[in-house]
C-alpha cells in the first residue's frame, strides 16, 4: 500500500500550526488578565516640571528641577528658581499643551482591568493597574502606597471625575521598585496638594493645580490644561526615566523659536547626537524627560556632533 508522504508531512505542519496558535492565543489571555497599564506618552510635555494654560504664580522658595511653560498665556508671576528652560507662549510650550491635551485624553480614555475606587486612598497600598473615581479623590487619612512587586516598570493611571486633593503631610510612598515616571493622575477638574506633603507622579489636570506651602515636594510634573498653577516654596523635579529620550533642537536666534533638528540621530550609550551641519548659524537645546546638559559640539565630517551629559 502506498503512502503519500507529501500530504502527511503537511498534515503534520497543520497540526504543529494549530497547537501553537492555541498556545499563543492562551498566553495573550494571560497576559491580559493582569491588567498591566502602559506608560502615558507625555510627548514634548515631558521635560516641563511646570505647565500652565494661564498663568504661574510663585511665592517662597520655589525650585523646579525641569522646565516652566505657560501657553496660551504668557505670565510668571514671581520669581521661582527654574533649573531648565522659561517658555512663556511660544512654539515649545504650545506644543508642550497640545502633547498634554492627547496624553490627558489617553490616560481618560483608559479602560481595560480599570479598578473602581472612591473617596478616599489614604493609608492604602495599591498595586500596578488602572484606578478609576466617578468623583473626586483624595489622600486624608493616610499615606497612600504604591507597591511594584519588584518591577520597576509597573505603572498607575488614576482616573478622576472631578477634583484630586491630599490633606497636610500625606505623602504617595513608593515601594518595590515603583518609579514616580510611571505614576499619572488625570484629574477631570482641579488638585490641590496640601502642605508638607510628599507627592509622586504626573498630574494632568484640567483645569489647575495648586501646590499648598510649607515645603511640600513633588517627585513628578504638575501640568494644567486650561488653568493657572499656583506654587508656594514648593520643590518640583520631573522624574528621571533612566532611559528618556533626547531630542536635538536648534534654531538661527539665541531666543529661538526652537524646533526639531532634521535628520539627527540618537547614541544613547555614547550620549552624542549627530546632526547635518545646515550651512549656517544655529543655536542648540536639549528636550528630554530628565535635565540633561549639552558638554561640548564638535565637528565631524559635515556633521555636527554634541555631545551631553
Amino acid at each position: 500500500m502506498m503512502t503519500n508522504k507529501s500530504v502527511g508531512k503537511s498534515r503534520a505542519f497543520i497540526a504543529w500550526a494549530l497547537i501553537t496558535g492555541v498556545a499563543v492565543a492562551v498566553t495573550f489571555v494571560r497576559h491580559d488578565a493582569t491588567a498591566a497599564q502602559a506608560p502615558v506618552e507625555l510627548g514634548s510635555a515631558a521635560p516641563f516640571g511646570v505647565l500652565a494654560a494661564t498663568t504661574v504664580t510663585s511665592t517662597g522658595d520655589t525650585t523646579i528641577d525641569g522646565d516652566l511653560g505657560v501657553s496660551p498665556g504668557n505670565t510668571v508671576t514671581g520669581a521661582p528658581t527654574v533649573n531648565g528652560m522659561l517658555h512663556l507662549n511660544d512654539p515649545i510650550a504650545a506644543q508642550a499643551q497640545a502633547d498634554l491635551l492627547s496624553a490627558y485624553n489617553d490616560a481618560a480614555g483608559r479602560t481595560f482591568g480599570a479598578v473602581l475606587v472612591t473617596g478616599n486612598l489614604g493609608g492604602r497600598t495599591l498595586l500596578p493597574g488602572l484606578y478609576k473615581s466617578t468623583s473626586s479623590l483624595e489622600i486624608s487619612s493616610g499615606n497612600l502606597t504604591l507597591d511594584a512587586l519588584g518591577d520597576p516598570n509597573a505603572v498607575w493611571i488614576f482616573q478622576m471625575a472631578s477634583t484630586l486633593v491630599t490633606t497636610v503631610g500625606r505623602q504617595v510612598i513608593l515601594s518595590g521598585g515603583a518609579q514616580a515616571a510611571n505614576v499619572f493622575w488625570q484629574v477631570g477638574s482641579s488638585a490641590t496638594i496640601g502642605g508638607s506633603s510628599v507627592f509622586k507622579g504626573t498630574i494632568m489636570a484640567s483645569e489647575s493645580i495648586t501646590m499648598a506651602t510649607a515645603g511640600t515636594v513633588l517627585g513628578g510634573r504638575v501640568l494644567a490644561m486650561h488653568g493657572a498653577v499656583a506654587l508656594d516654596a514648593n520643590s518640583i523635579s520631573i522624574p528621571n526615566t533612566g532611559t528618556a529620550s533626547v531630542i536635538l533642537v536648534s534654531s538661527a536666534g539665541v531666543t529661538g523659536p526652537f524646533t526639531d533638528a532634521s535628520g539627527q540621530s540618537l547614541d544613547l550609550e555614547t550620549r552624542t547626537i549627530t546632526v547635518p551641519m545646515s550651512g549656517s548659524t544655529r543655536f542648540y537645546r536639549l528636550r528630554a524627560g530628565i535635565a540633561l546638559t549639552i558638554e561640548s559640539i564638535t565637528i565631524s565630517g559635515g556633521n555636527v556632533v554634541i555631545t551631553y551629559y
